[in-house]
């Protein structure tokens, strides 16, 4: 699935709707350069989910959790970032495995080619492609039909 957004909002919205077809243990991998959007569409998906809190990116921290309100398969969305990842060691740390399987929960990861061979092939890959200052195309694919 490919789709260009033209605003944050666009993109957020696109992403509320996405957020309604996941179910607990989804993971979604996002790829794409400094500035593409990541952050923004993790935002809409949080709001589709059922959080009415801000979301940060969590760059030096790693790993934010938000509790998810009135979601009946949803509790937890898990927000990773392992840009700052040099080694395996420090997903062990961090207690990865914890944010990845857990079935009541969501994980989105910010810089998955450090763990792509680790997760599971029904992971969704959310590419973004900064096309312009306010334009973006949005990829979505996964190796199995999770969507």
């Amino acid at each position: 699935m490919e789709i260009i957004t033209n605003s944050a909002e666009n993109t957020q919205a696109f992403a509320r709707k996405i957020a309604k077809k996941l179910k607990g243990g989804s993971i979604l991998a996002f790829y794409g350069g400094l500035g593409a959007g990541k952050t923004t569409f993790i935002q809409g998906l949080a709001q589709g989910l059922g959080f009415s809190g801000r979301v940060f990116s969590p760059t030096f921290i790693i790993a934010r959790p938000y509790k998810i309100e009135g979601n009946p398969q949803i509790k937890t969305l898990y927000h990773i970032d392992l840009y700052r990842i040099e080694k395996k060691a420090d997903l062990e740390t961090i207690g990865i495995q914890e944010f990845l399987f857990d079935k009541n929960g969501v994980a989105v990861i910010e810089w998955p080619e450090k763990i792509e061979k680790y997760l599971p092939k029904t992971t969704i890959k959310v590419t973004l492609e900064k096309l312009s200052l306010n334009r973006r195309k949005i990829t979505l694919g996964s190796k199995e039909p999770v969507l």
